[in-house]
């Protein structure tokens, strides 16, 4: 069995739940800290990936940045090509695997945000971060969100709970220390039906993820403070000429 279940995970029924979190102000509020660490002009090319339904993509495009989607989830690419037509914004979206994105040498900047890194083996992880670096031009910067350990451990939680309208989305979370991994049982009840999935991610320290950046080419790798929420974010560079 697969550690991460993405159709299982990424569909439908996460759209629905997690509309109580990802708000249209939590993306804007997103959006705003994405292009203040990018500080690109307008007209900038940046690649979103993964994209999911296009949440952040679509309003970087309505900042006026040229932006490319990459997924794996054709539902989710239609979901975000559904939400650019509304805006009235054109998002290059693509299927694909982030582990063999299709660009080189092409994006002023690459953003991967709400810990949309770490699904894989670590070999394969890394892969991805190289993958990311070589699809950004030279001095293309990279920005990373993701969860912040320190606060995950001391703030361990093994159930987390979303409900709405008498509809239920339960994780049973367990710590996977030695291999620095959280690991979810995702039970979902909606509409009279219940499903099970699952889904693994990697966590890292501040020091440990520089090193795996630095390794897969990038420089000038900086944590420019949390979120609001607590979350980590991380800056880089690919080296210029």
């Amino acid at each position: 069995m697969s550690e991460f279940d993405f159709e299982g995970v990424f569909n439908e029924d996460y759209l629905y739940f997690y509309e109580k979190i990802l708000t249209p102000e939590q993306t804007e509020q997103d959006v705003e800290r994405i292009v203040e660490l990018l500080d690109l002009p307008q007209g900038a090319e940046i690649l979103d990936c993964p994209c999911g339904h296009g949440r952040i993509a679509n309003a970087l495009a309505q900042r006026g940045f040229r932006v490319t989607g990459l997924d794996s989830s054709e539902f989710f690419l239609e979901h975000a090509r559904e939400g650019a037509s509304v805006r009235g914004v054109e998002v290059e979206y693509v299927q694909g695997d982030m582990r063999d994105i299709p660009w080189r040498d092409r994006f002023d900047a690459l953003v991967n945000w709400f810990t949309s890194f770490g699904y894989f083996s670590d070999d394969q992880n890394k892969a991805v971060l190289t993958q990311f670096h070589d699809a950004l031009k030279p001095g293309g910067k990279f920005v990373l969100e993701t969860m912040n350990i320190t606060r995950l451990l001391l703030n361990f939680q093994p159930q987390h709970f979303i409900e709405r309208d008498g509809d239920l989305m339960a994780d049973e979370i367990q710590l996977d220390v030695e291999n620095s991994r959280t690991l979810t049982e995702r039970f979902v009840a909606r509409a009279g039906r219940t499903r099970k999935t699952h889904f693994v991610v990697r966590w890292f320290g501040v020091p440990e993820l520089r090193d795996w950046l630095e390794e897969a080419g990038f420089e000038n790798v900086r944590t420019p403070g949390l979120t609001p929420e607590m979350r980590l974010v991380v800056v880089a560079d690919r080296a210029s000429p």
